[in-house]
């Protein structure tokens, strides 16, 4: 009895120890938190919770001042997901994704052979979905908002007058994309204008678009004058989309997926979205795994998350739509033996051929360029947002007289289903284009609980990437043991399915473990990649104290108080 005792208190020390959670190295603040893409949205959405708003209205205000700091991504002339958390453990969600308008039609890429014409979805008037933003921010504000919608905007619409300093890495994009922009429009538009970092630049037209907002709400935007010059616009660059689309836009409140994982709950968008069904498929496949035992972004740890996402994006490929036009069969995709099954052949000794892996469709093509931004407030309520224009510039139309960008998210459709692609798979039906519909994505704004508290708010750009990047900053703070900012800046790994290759962010990984994987059989993409996304997250520490976690891979910045 003596010897137990003598080793019970070690025992619990070892125990206490290992279970302790990692100390902060991101920005801790004590109340309320922003972390978004650029520092003048985070402060700005933190100004307004200092005046007294709530998180919703500080959403609003942090959304639409990336409309201005950050045009790459943010906008007026886009869409998004927005994931939503009350201190009193309600939980919901907004779709304010772009739509396709009246005139589109299934077929409306392909030539008179039935192949798919090249750069019709990405680029010009033909690209350009109903956006969405404007709509959503506006019924955030009307269901949820304190503060009058003008004392958040009168900062937005100050900032646009002032200007934004312009940092390296945007001045490089912009550099990059400057060709692109004057084939799109003229060279007499605005970014036709080469710009340096440290330049200012101002956006007069969109504070008098913004200030129209504020003024008349929903319909000064998708109404009047400015959906006017929206539908001439895209119609002068070959689109389809109407006044009549515009003014019948809405955003739409939607039940977020939630679902367990081991000892926390995951609170995610649902479709159109694919990140909430495709995250629970693979938490679910690795449940029954240690996988903290196998030590992070190990060889075992990378397998195993490896052939789950294989899995779940075949079925992700395959099932997932708008839920408006597609019956999507959710318990079936979340059942707990369909997903044991599903790994019922998977080994550590080999890699799954994603040619053996049963459903699925083409290759996902789907821009990076989105942006992220996750908040919480005094009051311990908390929203996760992603937003977007598809392609970096969206289609890279912009429309001088109202000073913003238009989205490309018509490409996110499956541009010609049923036809086998190179891989001989069959385009998804689930997809297809139909008027009204909203495109499928893989946004995947995200909240955590632990002990029914507040645990994590996450999520990233990053495209098809989206998904994986999410859920590997989650496994990497509650199975590694990782600080929020250090869980952010771990290196990624991404695996979708198609193509059947698993693509590491460069020179984030030891040549060991690549050489490992190999030698099991899988596919390495060894080349240069793009940055797999740019993870924007809030911890609560156990004090209720909030870690920031901002990507140190772009210009993004936590803000707080």
């Amino acid at each position: 009895m003596k010897r137990i005792l003598y080793f019970l208190p070690l025992l619990l020390f070892t125990y206490c120890t290992r279970e302790l959670p990692a100390e902060p190295t991101g920005l801790v603040t004590e109340n309320a938190m922003v972390v978004s893409a650029r520092r003048e949205a985070s402060e700005i959405g933190v100004e307004i919770m200092k005046k007294g708003g709530n998180v919703f209205d500080a959403m609003v205000a942090t959304e639409l001042s990336l409309a201005v700091a950050y045009p790459f991504a943010g906008n007026l002339g886009g869409g998004g997901f927005m994931v939503y958390r009350k201190s009193n453990g309600e939980v919901g969600s907004i779709d304010y994704r772009e739509k396709a308008p009246l005139a589109a039609h299934r077929d409306m890429y392909l030539d008179s052979l039935g192949n798919v014409i090249p750069g019709l979805s990405t680029s010009g008037g033909t690209a350009v979905g109903v956006p969405g933003t404007v709509a959503g921010v506006l019924e955030v504000h009307k269901k949820f908002g304190k503060l009058p919608l003008d004392e958040i905007m009168e900062p937005i619409i100050a900032l646009a007058r002032k200007g934004v300093v312009v940092t390296e890495k945007q001045a490089k994009r912009l550099e990059g994309t400057r060709k692109r922009f004057i084939e799109a429009n003229s060279d007499s538009t605005k970014f036709a204008t080469v710009y340096k970092a440290g330049d200012t630049i101002k956006y007069p037209a969109l504070a008098t678009t913004l200030e129209k907002i504020m003024n008349e709400g929903h319909d000064g935007f998708y109404k009047g004058e400015v959906a006017q010059k929206i539908a001439a616009y895209v119609q002068a660059k070959g689109g389809v989309i109407t006044e009549e689309d515009l003014a019948r836009y809405e955003a739409k409140w939607r039940t977020p997926i939630v679902f367990d994982y081991k000892d926390i709950k995951i609170i995610s968008m649902g479709p159109p979205s694919s990140g909430g069904m495709t995250m629970d498929q693979i938490f679910t496949m690795i449940a029954p795994y240690d996988i903290a035992s196998y030590g992070h972004n190990s060889t075992r740890a990378i397998q195993l998350f490896t052939e789950a996402s294989r899995r779940a994006y075949a079925d992700r490929n395959h099932y997932l739509g708008d839920p408006d036009f597609v019956d999507i069969p959710y318990t079936g995709l979340m059942d707990v033996d369909y997903l044991k099954g599903r790994m019922a052949d998977f080994t550590f000794d080999r890699a799954t051929p994603s040619a053996e892996v049963g459903h699925g469709t083409v290759e996902i093509v789907e821009s990076s360029e989105t942006t992220h931004y996750s908040i919480i407030d005094a009051e311990g309520n908390a929203i996760s947002a992603t937003t977007t224009l598809n392609g970096g510039y969206g289609s890279k139309l912009y429309i001088d007289a109202l000073g913003f960008f238009l989205n490309n998210e018509m490409d996110d459709f499956s541009t010609k289903p049923g036809v086998p692609n190179m891989f001989g798979l069959p385009g998804s039906e689930a997809n297809s284009i139909a008027p009204e519909k909203r495109m499928l994505s893989s946004m995947s704004p995200t909240i955590v609980e632990r002990d029914g508290q507040l645990y994590m708010v996450v999520g990233t750009p990053g495209g098809s990437t989206i998904i994986t990047a999410v859920a590997q900053t989650i496994l990497n703070v509650h199975e590694f043991n990782l600080s929020m900012q250090d869980a952010v800046n771990a290196p990624r790994f991404h695996h979708q399915w198609m193509p059947d290759v698993v693509v590491f962010e460069p020179e984030g990984f030891p040549l060991e473990t690549i050489e490992t994987l190999k030698a099991k059989g899988y596919q390495i993409n060894e080349g240069r990649t793009r940055i797999i996304g740019k993870v924007d997250a809030i911890r609560v520490l156990e004090d209720g104290r909030l870690e920031g976690g901002a990507d140190k891979r772009g210009d993004d910045t936590a803000a707080g108080y």
